[in-house]
């Protein structure tokens, strides 16, 4: 039976329980404990598959297809557990399955009450794989205090209740803000933020307190005290240079044994701190810089693009280098030569997306790589553009594009060939483990894409081939629409080379330019599997190839 830890917020937003439950969870693996992280969301959208990036991020997906909180990518790339569609849930897929249920007659005629049925269902979900792990760390999404959250923070109380005694533990991450003008660390929003707990049946065992700087005696002892934790439970979190310094930091400060004495574990094994000194090793000790263009639609919100920039870090940790992102809005090329932004770069990415916007621009990002000699990564979307781009300039598709940015063809009309090509269409059917999955155009948009880990089939002798070090592969979809093969033999022949594809030969995975240094295009999205202490061989091999332009510069 998993011990349980749930990790909650107060006081404001975006303090970074995501990454302390990651960090969390990295140091109980180093005491040599199981662990599963997962994330209760308060929002009513079902999952964050049609949210716009500027409003929650990037969507992390699965191996089995969920579509879940960027923080899921903390956790796996701290821990290397992979996550799965039962470690995300929110308040509009608690509702619709409480509902669902409703309309068959599970409940027997009942009124529907968020208690007991709303709070069951989130219980009921907390319950799943508990005989799996020693530890589930929950993280509940949002601020105590907010409406939406309510219902979790009752279900956790109750769960608690349920557990056998000093089964569960309860942290809760606060801000304590530095007053300049009276030179004093305020411990008050602190407290009333506790407070907020207590009034709703919960007690915080453990505190993380977000500071600039490092938190006195004298002010542990007062949170101590007015919040009813032990002095060496009340745990600094300070500002960090790089997000994987937080395992050792945490560890300094005392976290991981807080949490263990608080569920009574004693002795404590000696945890082995040795990946992460090697990781934050290669992250201060590096030899010299490369600068990596970005070129997107979501570029003024990093989150957007958050697995990317960090698998951008693991590359360069890879060959010890430091990355330097240059983000750039893809619509700027639309107005202006790529040049000016991009000729003093050693590599360019174009990530992936929905709609027409800024595609143009990804276009003209792709050519001048491609013609350039410039190393360039296209992920998913981005493959599609490098795709595009080569029909219209190296197979003399002139009209080539996608039905994504035909509204013709996505009304489901005819297609005038001599005014638009299609090299990207409507992925209408696939096949997913032994079955065949089809989907129509006019389909709910949520949860209807190619999703989740499929295989691939690499090209022997093919750059990506010697990237991955085998010819095959399993990656993570999230798409809906997917490159024509009845033009692979025309693309071929003018030197794009189709390298990856799907083990029944039908969908096209990877291109890559056959007399360039490094210019490769991916349907799927190798930025989900990469992890610090585990790089990406993809964008370890971009990074590489980066650093040897770099040279030449």
């Amino acid at each position: 039976m998993a011990r349980y830890i749930f990790i909650t917020g107060g006081v404001v937003s975006s303090l970074g329980k995501g990454l302390a439950s990651a960090a969390l969870g990295a140091l109980l693996q180093a005491r040599g404990y199981s662990v599963r992280l997962r994330k209760l969301d308060p929002y009513l959208n079902v999952d964050p598959g049609t949210m716009s990036p500027f409003e929650h991020g990037e969507v992390f997906v699965t191996d089995d297809g969920a579509e879940t909180d960027l923080d899921l990518g903390h956790y796996e790339r701290f821990t290397g557990v992979a996550a799965r569609a039962t470690d995300s849930i929110s308040s509009g897929r608690v509702y619709s399955n409480v509902l669902e249920k409703e309309r068959r007659g599970d409940y027997l005629g009942k009124t529907i009450q968020v208690i007991p049925h709303v709070t069951n269902e989130i219980k009921d979900f907390l319950r799943i794989g508990a005989d799996e792990v020693d530890f589930m760390l929950c993280e509940i999404g949002g601020t105590v205090g907010d409406i939406e959250g309510l219902p979790f923070f009752e279900a956790i109380r109750q769960f608690s209740q349920e557990q056998p005694r000093g089964q569960c533990v309860l942290m809760h991450l606060t801000l304590l803000p530095y007053i300049k003008a009276s030179g004093e660390l305020k411990t008050k929003p602190t407290q009333h933020s506790v407070k907020e707990l207590r009034s709703i049946g919960l007690a915080p065992d453990i505190l993380v307190c977000r500071s600039e700087g490092p938190i006195p005696l004298k002010e542990r002892e007062k949170l101590a005290l007015f919040c009813n934790v032990r002095p060496d439970s009340v745990i600094a979190a300070q500002d960090l240079k790089s997000i994987y310094e937080a395992p050792l930091a945490y560890h300094r400060e005392g976290m991981d044994q807080a949490v263990l004495d608080a569920f009574g574990i004693s002795p404590a094994p000696k945890p082995n701190l040795d990946r992460w000194e090697d990781v934050v090793d290669r992250i201060h000790n590096t030899d010299g810089e490369v600068r990596v263009a970005i070129v997107g639609k979501y570029t003024q919100l990093e989150d957007a693009y958050k697995s990317i920039a960090e698998a951008l870090t693991h590359g360069g940790m890879a060959n010890r280098v430091k990355v330097r992102i240059e983000w750039i809005d893809a619509e700027v090329f639309e107005r202006e030569e790529p040049s000016a932004h991009l000729e003093r770069l050693n590599a360019i990415l174009v990530p992936g997306g929905f709609g027409e916007r800024g595609t143009e621009g990804k276009i003209k990002a792709a050519q001048f790589a491609r013609e350039k000699g410039i190393p360039y990564l296209g992920i998913c979307l981005g493959m599609q553009m490098a795709v595009i781009e080569a029909a219209r300039n190296m197979a003399h598709i002139d009209n080539a594009g996608s039905e994504e940015f035909d509204h013709e063809a996505q009304a489901g009309k005819p297609v005038d060939v001599r005014r638009f090509t299609p090299v990207v269409y409507h992925l209408k059917e696939w096949v997913q483990g032994n079955h065949t999955v089809t989907r129509r155009a006019d389909d709910d948009k949520g949860g209807t894409m190619r999703l989740g880990s499929y295989d691939a089939v690499l090209k022997d002798g093919s750059k990506v081939a010697e990237a991955y070090g085998t010819t095959a592969i399993e990656e993570r979809h999230r798409h809906r629409y997917e490159v024509d093969i009845r033009y692979r033999e025309k693309l071929e022949e003018s030197g794009l080379v189709f390298s990856g594809m799907s083990p029944d030969g039908r969908l096209p995975e990877i291109v890559e330019a056959k007399d360039h240094p490094w210019y490769i295009g991916v349907q799927f999205h190798p930025e989900l599997k990469s992890k610090p202490f585990a790089p990406h061989p993809l964008f370890a091999d971009f990074v590489r190839a980066a650093k040897e332009q770099s040279r030449l510069v």
